[in-house]
C-alpha cells in the first residue's frame, strides 16, 4: 500500500504529466463523445458478430440461408448500436438543453423522469429540483428587487452608489430632486461634477453645511463601502436636517414657553388680584379699623409669590446652563458612599460591589445620585420603608440602582418634566438635571416600579 508521504509526490507527478500532455493535444480534433459511444458498442458487438459469422459461413447452409441471416445479424448488431448511442445522448442532450435554459434564465424547463429510483432518473430529479429553486430564488429576488426600488424612490433621503473610479452608478428620486437633474443626466458623472466629493470624504457618519442645486442647509451624511463584482464601491445617504431641527427647536420653544407662562401665571395671578384688592383698600372711606393687618398680609403674600417666580428663574437657568463635565478618574464606591451619607433623615443600606473607577465629573455624578437617594427617601418616608444602593458591571457599562420601598411610580409620563413634582415644596428640576448630567456622560437614567416588590428603583446607566 502507498505511504501517506507518496501520495502527494505521485499526485504532482500525474498532474505534471498532465500538464505536459495537454498542448499536444490542443491542436488534434478529438472524436466525439457520441461517435465514441456508437464505437464502443458496435466494438463489444464484434466479440459475438464474427464468432457467429465463422460459424454461418463455414457450415452446410445454403447460399441464401448464409446471406439472409448475415443480413438480420448486421442489421440487428448495427440497429442495437445506435440505439446504445441514442439511449445514451439523449438524456444528455436534455441536460445541455437545461443547463442552456438556466445560463438564458428561463426556470420553466422540465426534464422527464422515467425510472426515479434508478440513477439516471435521480440525475434528471435533482435536476429538476435545482430548475425549482433557481426558479423560486430568482423570484423572490426579482420581488425584493421591486421592493427595494419601491422603497428607494418613495423614502425622502437621497441615495448615491459610486462606483472605484466615484462615477455614480445608482440614485434615488430624492437624490434626482437634491441635483435638479434626472436620472438619465446623472449616471455615469464623478462625484466631482455631482458636487458630492466633500461628502465621500472624512468620516463615515458626520453633519455638515452644504449648498445643492435644490437648497442648502445643514445634512447628515452617512457614507459606506461595499463590494460588487470584487470591486469596492461606495453607498452615500444624504438626509436634509434642516427640517427636522426646526421642528424640533420649535416643540422645544413650545416647551419653554408652556412652562414659563404656567409658573408665571401661578404667581402673577394672585399678585395682581392682591394688588387690586389693597387700592380698593386704601380707597375705602372710611377704612376698617384692621386694615392695615390686610395691608401687611397682602403684602406678604406678594412678597412670597415674587421670591417664588424669582426661585423658579434661578432653578430654570440653573438647568439650562448646566456646565460641561470635567472628567477624571472617580472611585465609584467612595463616590455612592459619599452620595448616601448626604441623606440623615433615614439609614440607607449600600450593598458591596465591583472595585471600578470610571471617567466621570464626581460633582456632577454625586448630584444625581443625591437627587435619586432623596426622591427615594422622600416616598419610603411615606410607608416606613428602607432605602439601598448598589452597583453592578454590565458588559462594557455600569449600572447603579437606587431602591425605595414606597408607593412606587403612578404617573410616569411626567416623570422627567421640568418643574412638575408631587411633593409639597418640590423644585421639580431634580430629576430632569439628573437626566441631563447622564446624558452629558453618555449614559441614561430610568425610573421604574420593582418587580420582587413594593416601591420603585432608579437606575444609573454609564459606560466605562
Amino acid at each position: 500500500m502507498e505511504s501517506d508521504q507518496a501520495k502527494p509526490a505521485a499526485t504532482q507527478f500525474f498532474r505534471n504529466r498532465a500538464a505536459t500532455a495537454l498542448p499536444r493535444h490542443r491542436g488534434r480534433r478529438r472524436m466525439a463523445h457520441e461517435n465514441r459511444v456508437l464505437l464502443f458498442a458496435l466494438a463489444s458487438g464484434l466479440a459475438g458478430l464474427i464468432p457467429a459469422m465463422v460459424l454461418l459461413w463455414t457450415g452446410p447452409y445454403s447460399g441464401s440461408t448464409q446471406w439472409t441471416l448475415t443480413v438480420v445479424i448486421v442489421t440487428c448488431w448495427l440497429a442495437f448500436s445506435f440505439a446504445v448511442r441514442g439511449m445514451v445522448m439523449r438524456p444528455l442532450q436534455t441536460l445541455a438543453n437545461m443547463q442552456a435554459a438556466l445560463r438564458e434564465g428561463d426556470f420553466s424547463m422540465r426534464a422527464r423522469v422515467g425510472n426515479p429510483e434508478d440513477a439516471l432518473g435521480e440525475l434528471m430529479r435533482e435536476v429538476n429540483a435545482l430548475s425549482e429553486m433557481l426558479r423560486e430564488q430568482r423570484l423572490g429576488a426579482m420581488e425584493a428587487s421591486a421592493l427595494l426600488g419601491t422603497v428607494m424612490g418613495e423614502i425622502d433621503v437621497a441615495v448615491f452608489t459610486f462606483d472605484p473610479e466615484s462615477r455614480l452608478r445608482l440614485v434615488n428620486r430624492a437624490g434626482e430632486r437634491l441635483l435638479s437633474q434626472n436620472v438619465e443626466r446623472l449616471l455615469g458623472k464623478t462625484a466631482v461634477e455631482l458636487g458630492l466629493a466633500d461628502c465621500l470624504e472624512g468620516e463615515m457618519a458626520r453633519t455638515l453645511e452644504k449648498s445643492f442645486p435644490a437648497r442648502s442647509g445643514r445634512w447628515g451624511v452617512r457614507r459606506t463601502v461595499f463590494r460588487q463584482g470584487g470591486a469596492p464601491h461606495q453607498l452615500l445617504v444624504v438626509s436634509d436636517l434642516s427640517q427636522a431641527l426646526r421642528e424640533e427647536e420649535r416643540q422645544a420653544w413650545q416647551r419653554l414657553v408652556r412652562v414659563l407662562g404656567h409658573e408665571m401665571n401661578n404667581s402673577l395671578a394672585p399678585i395682581s388680584s392682591i394688588a387690586q384688592s389693597l387700592e380698593t383698600l386704601l380707597k375705602r372711606e372710611p377704612r376698617s379699623a384692621d386694615w392695615e393687618d390686610d395691608l401687611r398680609r397682602g403684602l406678604r403674600i406678594i412678597a412670597e409669590r415674587s421670591d417664588a417666580l424669582s426661585k423658579f428663574m434661578r432653578d430654570y437657568s440653573r438647568l439650562a446652563r448646566l456646565p460641561k463635565p470635567q472628567l477624571q478618574g472617580v472611585e465609584l464606591g467612595a463616590l455612592v458612599r459619599a452620595a448616601a451619607s448626604v441623606e440623615t433623615r433615614l439609614p440607607v443600606e449600600v450593598a458591596p460591589g465591583p472595585q471600578i473607577t470610571l471617567q466621570g465629573d464626581p460633582d456632577q455624578l454625586q448630584q444625581v445620585l443625591i437627587n435619586l437617594i432623596r426622591n427615594a427617601a422622600d416616598a419610603s418616608l411615606e410607608t416606613q420603608g428602607g432605602v439601598s444602593v448598589g452597583w453592578q458591571r454590565n458588559g462594557s457599562a455600569l449600572d447603579v440602582y437606587v431602591r425605595d420601598e414606597g408607593l412606587g411610580i403612578a404617573n410616569p409620563g411626567n416623570l422627567f418634566v421640568p418643574f412638575f413634582t408631587t411633593k409639597p415644596g418640590g423644585s421639580g428640576i431634580g430629576l430632569a438635571l439628573s437626566r441631563q448630567i447622564a446624558e452629558a456622560h453618555g449614559g441614561t437614567v430610568q425610573l421604574r416600579n420593582r418587580v420582587e416588590g413594593n416601591g420603585c428603583e432608579a437606575r444609573l446607566h454609564l459606560p466605562l
